[in-house]
């Protein structure tokens, strides 16, 4: 229930709105709509999934322009960050994406026949599989990925880099507090 204070803290007043955005216009018709009805969750989490919208097509373009998709770079920079020889399981690596196997395998035929990567033998057990990187594909991974950051990089020019520090240390907590609550669901169901 909105109580009148702490749920308006964040919604500009009616006569200040050169702060406003869409989170804002959009509580504003809630508030009337359902004036009992406390979107403070919009405030945060509203415009958390406005801005993934919002960047998303630009961070998009840019893989395109290496001749990859999201999920193709996904792979080649989870092989790329895990240091070298740059080798990992499929299970290390669909953990890591947090995708199905099935869903990998697709990713590395296509990563394959790009030249990309290759899958070889572990050198432990002649059965198993090692997702490798090709030193194509480290080459593409590390210039795609800088080519993003310097891209990300200027979607943050309004905040400066105090603003930066503080919102990168609230949203590593909100996401470790969110993360927690929901291994904690895992393990009850588990029980």
């Amino acid at each position: 229930m909105m109580n009148g204070t702490e749920g308006d803290r964040d919604r500009p007043r009616d006569g200040d709105r050169s702060g406003d955005d869409h989170v804002d216009r959009l509580r504003r018709q809630w508030a009337v709509e359902l004036p009992d009805l406390d979107t403070e969750p919009m405030a945060i989490l509203g415009r958390a999934f406005r801005l993934s919208n919002l960047v998303r097509p630009s961070i998009e373009a840019t893989f395109a322009d290496f001749g990859l998709d999201r999920g193709e770079f996904d792979v080649i920079a989870t092989l790329r960050r895990s240091g070298a020889p740059y080798r990992l399981t499929p299970t290390e690596m669909y953990s890591a994406l947090m995708i199905s196997s099935g869903g990998l395998t697709h990713r590395l035929d296509r990563l394959e026949k790009a030249g990309l990567i290759r899958r070889e033998k572990s050198p432990r057990d002649g059965r198993s599989v090692l997702v490798a990187l090709s030193e194509a594909g480290a080459a593409l991974a590390e210039k795609a990925f800088g080519t993003d950051m310097a891209s990300e990089a200027s979607f943050l020019q309004a905040l400066d880099g105090n603003e930066r520090e503080a919102l990168a240390a609230l949203l590593r907590k909100l996401i470790a507090g969110i993360e927690s609550e929901q291994a904690r669901g895992e393990d009850e169901n588990a029980g």
